[in-house]
């Protein structure tokens, strides 16, 4: 599991004084990129080598409603390969008193981009899943 934590700020809040739901999205995406920066594989890396992450489909489910100001800690997991080319992730934004405020199950695939097409992912992006396999 690879966590990433951040506070909430005015810009995350919609009309109801809570995250906004798109909010939700940039901020899963924030955590993926630290995630894999930190294995090696952040923009620069994607841009060298024309390979990179890409999502499939994605489900987000909302628990609890997140305010201004909040701690709060996303964390991120490897799930399975759904098949040779797609591969099933999930991340909570857990509060700070370990409530899930929010869960997104994410099918993610690795593509070529001089190719245009999904490929199997190589090596480097699988040693990047087993960083965050899930052990529960």
């Amino acid at each position: 599991m690879k966590s990433y934590s951040l506070k909430i700020l005015e810009s995350h809040l919609d009309t109801f004084k809570h995250v906004n739901n798109a909010t939700y999205l940039s901020l899963f995406e924030e955590a993926r990129w630290d995630w894999i920066t930190s294995e090696g594989l952040g923009l620069e890396e994607v841009q060298r080598s024309q390979i990179g992450p890409v999502l499939l489909e994605i489900h987000l489910v909302f628990k609890k409603e997140v305010l201004l100001r909040e701690q709060v800690v996303i964390e991120t997991r490897f799930l399975e390969m759904k098949n040779s080319l797609v591969m099933l992730l999930e991340q909570k934004l857990v509060k700070a008193d370990g409530t899930m405020a929010a869960r997104l199950e994410a099918s993610i695939g690795i593509m070529d981009m001089a190719k245009r097409k999904l490929i199997v992912p190589p090596e480097p992006w699988m040693k990047a899943m087993k960083a965050v396999t899930s052990t529960n």
